[in-house]
């Protein structure tokens, strides 16, 4: 029994060191005042000719996040890189953020998959860890809606503007 209680106390220290060794590892690549966003959304499909939204909450220890960095990383079809796209943050969320930024999916045509990074950098030049999201633009068949609505309670329904990407709108 005594070995059973070690192993297991042994297990809760080894745990702890790790999870302690994970916070150390973002502060090293990140930054120790780095923004952090804590909770994400957004759906993984869209029909042509709504706007995609991208549900965020982020704080920042020292309360001076100034924008959200969006890249496009993949387009099936498409080999050239887009330019980034930036979502200005409003003085009154530079702390604490909540809200969500869209894209117009208008332009797109065909089926369309799409796999975006998005970081927040503060004004010291510091950035979140990366987040990864993929999206899928699907053609108006119905009137049903096939964007996913985020978790209730989780996100204000703050604007923070449109995603300025440029994608194309035909592919070939």
């Amino acid at each position: 029994m005594r070995r059973i209680v070690s192993a297991v106390a042994g297990l809760f220290v080894l745990a702890g060191c790790m999870l302690l060794g994970g916070v150390a590892e973002r502060e090293r690549v990140y930054g120790k005042s780095a923004p952090v966003i804590t909770e994400s959304f957004a759906s993984p499909i869209v029909k042509r000719g709504e706007n995609w939204m991208v549900y965020l909450n982020a704080s920042d220890p020292d309360g001076d996040m100034n924008r959200i960095v969006c890249s496009v990383d993949y387009q099936a079809g498409v080999d050239h890189p887009y330019p980034v796209g930036i979502v200005k943050i409003g003085k009154n969320q530079q702390k604490e953020l909540s809200g969500y930024f869209y894209l117009t999916t208008s332009d797109l045509y065909g089926p369309v998959q799409i796999t975006f990074t998005l970081q927040i950098q503060d004004k010291a030049g510091h950035y979140s860890p990366p987040i990864l999201f993929s999206l899928s633009v699907v053609e108006p068949s119905s009137k049903e809606n096939w964007q996913e609505e985020p978790p209730a309670g989780i996100f204000q329904e703050e604007n923070l503007g449109p995603l300025m990407i440029s994608l194309p709108s035909e592919i070939g």
